[in-house]
């Protein structure tokens, strides 16, 4: 990196008002502005793309912007004295699928989540597409992952019980004088990239298979290893198979701060004790920047990015059973989004999205109208017949991306028992299995010196899944009701959710018995009605289960009151 050149290109960009400086190995990004827009776009003038010298962003804005954690009303001292072999802090795909892959050996496993489940930021909140990663060259550490971590997903999904289909990708070209252009993008990604499952088709071609789809596409690149599983019910399944082989996931965890000496951190402060790790994991998604601050060992820095995503009726999803979009070439390269597309999900609705807006607020999951609207105009080029008023629900997620538009897999710079897995973005999902099987070997080598480490003789890859009614013959569903009759009382229509699915997820390795808990685990309210009909139903069923007042079920957190009390 030319320092130099950098700040010629920040003087006439910003006046003088920003400047960069190499410290650490690191280049740091000083200075005031007012806009975020113009900090986020000042250091990426510095961030030179897939690098490992990181931009580190210190650049203060006028008047100042702040995004703060959310605080817990509630401390105890449940982890006080806890001295786990192996840390890791955030529940998401990345902290859930590494403390699976490490119980495989006989240590001591502690994931901590500061929310009241796993998956609630932006592992619950994408597309949950397994790209092929026909838009990643190599040089990457994405590129790098995202084949290996493609090819592991049948098996996992299969050891996991989670549902996962391949219904293939096309993108989609509305000009044919691009063809020979595109073929060539092709021919360098299927053969030089190791993209092998890459061809062009025609639109003739394409929509014998997807009728509804643009008449004006032309082509479209067709990756047949493209697939969509459900983002949180995987993360779910990793962190319970975790649990069964013996480690301990806490919720409602916040890690506050720490004790780093000598380059090792002694202790992680929470709100429920003080926990003295041997090592520490962050994987704290678009808190990994606070974290690695806490642990003395910044080096890079994490600019949230906002997507928002909408999920159609079911009726909708029979108009298309893959994944599609069409491909502007005049935006090529310019935007960091994956660009949004259609996606038919494993539960057979359409997803649409999602669009990228940067943000300074690391939790700002609020939904615009804007997003929508732009997303829902992009997509009816692909599918002319969408409609906004097949819209059920919709959501909002954050990115975690840093300024160089990568990963970091990699031991702490300065704190030698640290590991990072950070600026974990699309397609982080997709790589998530492979990136795990390499950071429980580096976690195993760092431990290794320490103490003996020897491989779990009851480490048991399979978890069993609580049984799904709407997927069973009539046969099969006569079968179970007859083992269990609550197994015959349907709770939610819209999905076919038996009152047995929902005690079952009351009765899981990691239960969280609030409405989204249940929700995300078993689906009830996740149909045309949104819960309007099934939810009084689901509240009773859990008051009765964990033998508490209706009153004290809570939709989603501590916060999240649903009832105050019996008006009569």
């Amino acid at each position: 990196m030319n320092v130099l050149k950098t700040n010629k290109k920040l003087q006439k960009e910003f006046n003088g008002k920003v400047y960069a400086a190499i410290e650490d190995g690191c280049i740091i990004l000083r200075g005031e502005l007012s806009e975020w827009n113009d900090v986020v776009r000042a250091c990426q003038i510095a961030a030179t793309k897939y690098s490992k010298c990181h931009v580190v962003n210190d650049i203060k804005t006028s008047p100042p912007l702040f995004s703060v954690a959310k605080k817990y009303s509630f401390f105890d001292n449940s982890l006080d004295g806890r001295t786990p072999d192996v840390l890791i802090i955030g529940g998401g795909i990345s902290g859930a699928s590494i403390a699976r892959e490490l119980s495989k050996w006989d240590i001591d496993i502690l994931l901590v989540e500061k929310e009241a489940d796993l998956a609630l930021h932006a592992s619950g909140r994408n597309d949950g597409e397994v790209h092929p990663g026909i838009d990643l060259g190599k040089g990457s550490l994405k590129h790098k992952y995202i084949r290996k971590g493609n090819k592991l997903y049948s098996k996992i999904c299969s050891e996991l019980n989670v549902e996962f289909h391949r219904f293939g990708q096309y993108a989609c070209f509305c000009n044919s004088w691009a063809k020979p252009l595109v073929w060539f993008y092709c021919l360098h990604r299927k053969y030089i990239d190791g993209i092998e499952d890459t061809k062009i088709i025609s639109g003739q071609e394409l929509r014998k298979v997807e009728k509804n789809l643009s008449p004006n596409i032309k082509f479209a690149i067709y990756n047949p290893s493209a697939g969509c599983v459900c983002p949180y019910s995987l993360t779910i399944a990793y962190a319970e198979n975790a649990v069964m082989n013996g480690a301990e996931v806490s919720l409602n965890t916040s890690v506050l701060d720490m004790e780093v000496d000598n380059g090792q951190i002694y202790k992680v402060f929470t709100n429920r004790g003080v926990i003295y790790p041997k090592i520490v994991i962050n994987s704290a998604g678009v808190f990994a920047e606070d974290v690695a601050k806490m642990a003395k060992d910044r080096f890079f820095s994490i600019h949230p990015r906002r997507g928002t995503n909408s999920i159609l009726d079911k009726k909708a999803g029979k108009k298309m059973t893959a994944i599609a979009s069409v491909k502007d070439l005049s935006i090529h390269g310019k935007s960091h989004s994956k660009g949004g597309g259609i996606l038919h999900t494993v539960h057979d609705n359409l997803l649409i999205g999602p669009d990228a807006v940067e943000t300074y607020e690391k939790e700002n999951t609020a939904t615009c109208r804007e997003s929508i609207e732009t997303v829902f105009s992009k997509q009816k080029m692909t599918m002319p017949s969408l409609s906004e008023r097949d819209i059920i629900t919709y959501f909002t997620g954050t990115r975690a991306a840093t300024f160089e538009e990568d990963f970091i897999i990699e031991y702490g710079r300065k704190t030698k028992n640290l590991i990072h897995c950070a600026g974990i973005q699309s397609p982080g999902l997709t790589t998530a299995p492979a990136v795990a099987l390499d950071i429980e070997k580096m976690a195993i080598n760092l431990l290794s010196p320490i103490k003996e480490v020897k491989r779990n003789k009851e480490f048991n890859p399979i978890r069993k899944g609580i049984p799904s009614l709407r997927k069973m013959s009539p046969k099969e569903r006569s079968e179970i009701i007859a083992t269990n009759p609550d197994y015959g009382v349907i709770v939610c229509r819209c999905e076919e959710i038996s009152k047995g699915e929902i005690l079952d997820a009351l009765h899981s390795p990691i239960c969280v018995p609030t409405i989204d808990g249940i929700k995300k685990r078993v689906r009830p309210g996740m149909g045309r009605c949104q819960g309007g009909f099934c939810m009084p139903l689901v509240s009773k069923i859990i008051a009765e289960e964990m033998k508490i007042p209706l009153k004290d079920v809570k939709k989603s957190s501590e916060y999240a009151n649903i009832t105050f009390g019996c008006t009569k």
